[in-house]
């Protein structure tokens, strides 16, 4: 059996869910039970981005402080995953950025990368 991998883009939640990500959801778990029922192994992943100013700007305007950027993704994530549900989009596997797991493995990718020499900061030479 061949396998199949598809994913959605990692949503940026500043605000609730609107029909761009829900066509992108739809698409996916199209393609995704296309393959399956065409007799693939399909891993159908989606998730959310939870880092940068637009994450900022809204927990700030949501009346929560500079370093509260979690507990605001904490509260917005669900509406994602329920509207997920309500459409009845089957993924097989969700990931945060803010997830432990998931910054753990983009630090140790980083570490390479810059171990390897392919990518360089401050006070490293090219």
């Amino acid at each position: 059996m061949s396998k199949f991998y598809i994913t959605t883009p990692l949503y940026y939640v500043n605000s609730k869910p609107h029909i761009g990500h829900s066509y992108t959801q739809v698409a996916c778990d199209t393609v995704s039970r296309f393959e399956k029922m065409s007799g693939h192994e399909v891993f159908f992943m989606t998730g959310t981005d939870e880092h940068g100013e637009k994450i900022e700007e809204a927990t700030l305007a949501k009346g929560l402080k500079a370093g509260e950027e979690k507990k605001f993704v904490d509260a917005i994530v669900p509406v994602f995953k329920d509207l997920w549900n309500k459409l009845g989009i089957r993924y097989d596997y969700f990931r945060r950025t803010t997830d432990p797991a998931h910054e753990k493995y983009v630090q140790a990718v980083l570490d390479k990368l810059y171990k390897d020499g392919l990518i360089y900061g401050p006070g490293r030479k090219s």
